[in-house]
């Protein structure tokens, strides 16, 4: 049965995209993807914020500037007063920002109240780690993803699950049936590829960065374990005290990192200089105790960059074969994949570089895309069926 409308409206929350997260790329590229391949249907888009109000505005300009089926609501009101409004007091519909839409993709964050019964509400949850790992999250967003998931549990109508480790976590700890559940893989953005030494060279220098070094990726969480690496890291420099490790991200939550010499703080960095960092590192070291999906790990891969990572959740699931795979509470494992690859020859070092690569190509944003659209698509038309 073909959807009964010429196009559909599509509302999508983007508030997320000022955080500088992984959820915050996803959420950007989905956007811009989506409408890369699809110029049917209307785009409505919804993001709130205040501080960080400009990241919005400037997101909006890009895509107004390229693509006619889209329009952008961004008021100025902060996460932090709008999460209770709608997620506690179900105050100020989403049709009085943005009018009426045929479905709306919302975050897993905050549900907005409807005025509309018919509206199709679809989610993506990225993981459940306040379930799994309460002690690793900071007690507000306990709280207001709990509130969140009592929402999402009543009133979605489709979940899309990064990985099949997620889905099932969601199937498991929410009770919610496997049908309303759709895995939808992400992916690396076209930024990120194997890089000329050139420009390795330029931001290497602009960074203060020297080779050899490690890298890892992530916001500053307890969860993404990184005292761990840099416990082990501390014991491997006393042998070699020309190797750096480099670490990349915003500080989230938690008690602050014990440093050591030679370690590198970046904080946030552009994907332009981002996609150098991992092309000029020797190993790319993602330690995280769980992830929904683990975007960083695909980055590094697409860079050619070789990968140690976790043995555990959607990390294993992503990476396979081509990547070295551990506990990543164990000291002595992490310590032993990370110098198993700074001790590889040519050869099989490009051995490893390769099935990074080769790994990577399997996942684009065009097929995450497609099957987001196709989910929008599919609960419009179950709807018109009954």
């Amino acid at each position: 049965m073909r959807i009964s409308k010429a196009f559909l409206r599509i509302g999508i929350d983007v508030s997320q995209i000022t955080h500088g997260t992984g959820v915050s790329n996803y959420t950007k590229l989905l956007v811009e993807h989506l409408l890369k391949i699809d110029n049917k249907n209307q785009y409505v888009i919804f993001g709130s914020a205040l501080r960080a109000h400009s990241k919005l505005v400037e997101f909006s300009k890009t895509l107004l500037e390229k693509y006619k089926n889209v329009e952008f609501h961004t008021p100025f009101i902060p996460p932090a007063v709008l999460e209770p409004l709608w997620n506690i007091f179900a105050l100020y519909p989403i049709e009085s920002f943005i009018g009426e839409v045929d479905v709306f993709h919302t975050s897993d964050w905050i549900q907005p109240p409807f005025k509309n019964k018919n509206t199709k509400i679809v989610t993506t949850i990225h993981d459940m780690t306040p379930s799994l790992f309460p002690a690793s999250v900071h007690k507000k967003i306990i709280a207001a993803q709990k509130r969140s998931q009592k929402k999402i549990k009543k009133r979605t109508d489709l979940i899309f699950a990064d990985s099949q480790t997620t889905k099932d976590d969601i199937h498991k700890f929410l009770d919610i049936p496997q049908e309303k559940i759709k895995v939808v893989y992400l992916a690396p953005s076209e930024n990120f590829k194997p890089q000329d030494e050139g420009r390795i060279n330029e931001i290497l220098e602009k960074y203060k960065i020297k080779k050899p070094y490690i890298l890892s990726v992530a916001t500053q969480e307890p969860r993404k374990n990184i005292q761990k690496l840099l416990d082990v890291f501390t014991k491997m420099s006393k042998n070699n005290p020309q190797l750096r490790m480099v670490l990349t991200g915003k500080y989230g939550w938690g008690p602050g990192l014990r440093s050591t010499e030679n370690v590198i703080w970046t904080d946030y960095v552009p994907d332009e200089d981002l996609a150098p960092l991992y092309a000029g590192s020797r190993v790319f070291v993602y330690p995280s105790l769980y992830e929904g999906f683990g975007l960083p790990i695909l980055e590094a891969m697409a860079c050619g960059t070789p990968v140690v990572t976790s043995n555990n959740s959607s990390m294993a699931e992503i990476a396979k074969e081509a990547a070295i795979l551990v506990d990543p509470r164990s000291e002595s494992q992490l310590q032993r994949a990370i110098e198993f690859v700074m001790n590889l020859n040519l050869e099989n070092y490009q051995k490893m570089v390769r099935a990074s690569i080769n790994r990577a190509r399997l996942y684009t944003w065009t097929k995450t895309a497609r099957e987001t659209l196709r989910g929008y698509e599919e609960v419009v038309r179950n709807a018109n069926r009954s």
